[in-house]
């Protein structure tokens, strides 16, 4: 048995695989794969039209917000948020807390004036900063709500007086939030909605068409709004496949169940970094994520022996990102319990062992 803490694409819940596996072959009993059905036909509708129900309903959409399914990942919307809200005379606010913030940044740079109103970079991004003022003149302020290099997330969304842009790609469905809080969410689907290749979008729509510049067509959110995510071929296996599991996150009783499992689940983890000789964690205890847990070892000598009796015990994806090395376990929503037990049960192994 393979245990995935791989940060994206990420861990898929088993009975979501078996179904997407057994449409592709036949889809919904129509003899044809879902993978070469029109995009236009009732059947693919029906899965977009429930696709977008289940968002709403998870995550208690209120009116005035349009649900979009698009391609391109959240690095595209890096570009078409601005794109979209920021003025070419105006400002944008950014809190900085790692690459994909930074990222985020660099791309609102060529739409207007962007200000870095606070940064964590001083401190290779461990913390989430918490001192700051957001300009009541900015046309929005952007956040990245988890940060899945580093392993902090912000466990309380910031008031603001404008509009609130969030990039919620690594903790989408882990946990509620009240979406009337932001003018736009995006997340990529890879990490707790689906596979990669479709990114979810939640707009407010009284945001656009505020801007004083042409937006062509396919980056425009109001003709997509327009077309029902359908202006042009939509990515239709993987909004297939988010549906899936956003009905067997429904099943287990939504968000605010899953949001306790995370909970568990992440608690029991630091509690093993913590009390474990041959471990650390890296990130201020207030920010520390319940999604990506990072952790280095007291020995960096140590880091491939573990990693190989990690291998052997079937602990897969826990190598830390290539830029901070160490370690990252990510604890998504399919991620069971027994998974973070068994990752427990090798560190205990490897600390006695290693006396």
């Amino acid at each position: 048995m393979k245990h995935n803490f791989g940060a994206g694409p990420g861990i898929l819940p088993q009975e979501v695989l078996k179904q997407a596996s057994e449409a592709v072959i036949d889809f919904n009993g129509t003899g044809l794969s879902l993978l070469e059905i029109s995009h236009r036909s009732k059947e693919f509708e029906a899965v977009l039209d429930e696709a977008v129900a289940l968002v709403k309903e998870l995550f208690a959409v209120p009116g005035g917000y349009s649900v979009l399914f698009l391609q391109g990942g959240a690095s595209t919307q890096f570009a078409l948020a601005p794109y979209n809200l920021l003025p070419s005379t105006g400002k944008a606010a950014y809190l900085e807390t790692g690459v994909w913030a930074n990222k985020a940044l660099k791309e609102a740079k060529y739409f207007g004036e962007v200000e870095v109103i606070a940064s964590s970079k001083d401190a290779n991004f461990t913390y989430i900063p918490k001192d700051y003022t957001i300009p009541a003149d900015a046309a929005y302020f952007h956040i990245t709500s988890n940060n899945t290099i580093y392993g902090t997330q912000l466990q309380e969304f910031p008031k603001s007086p404008v509009p609130v842009v969030c990039d919620m790609s690594s903790d989408i469905f882990s946990r509620k939030v009240n979406v009337a809080d932001f003018g736009l969410i995006y997340a990529g689907a890879q990490k707790n909605m689906g596979p990669a290749g479709v990114t979810l979008v939640i707009v407010k729509d009284d945001l656009l068409g505020k801007v004083d510049r042409k937006i062509p067509a396919m980056f425009n959110y109001q003709t997509q709004i327009e077309g029902g995510s359908m202006y042009n071929t939509p990515p239709c296996f993987a909004i297939y496949v988010s549906m899936l599991t956003l009905q067997w996150l429904k099943a287990k009783g939504g968000v605010e169940v899953i949001e306790q499992e995370n909970i568990t689940k992440a608690r029991v983890l630091y509690e093993e970094i913590e009390r474990n000789p041959l471990f650390k964690p890296v990130c201020a205890v207030e920010d520390r994520s319940n999604m990506n847990v990072t952790f280095v070892m007291e020995n960096a000598e140590l880091e491939k022996p573990f990693l190989k009796l990690c291998d052997e015990r079937g602990i897969v994806g826990i190598k830390g990102h290539r830029s901070v090395g160490g370690f990252r376990a990510s604890i998504y929503n399919a991620l069971p319990i027994t998974s973070v037990y068994a990752l427990i049960d090798v560190m205990q192994e490897f600390a006695e062992s290693n006396k």
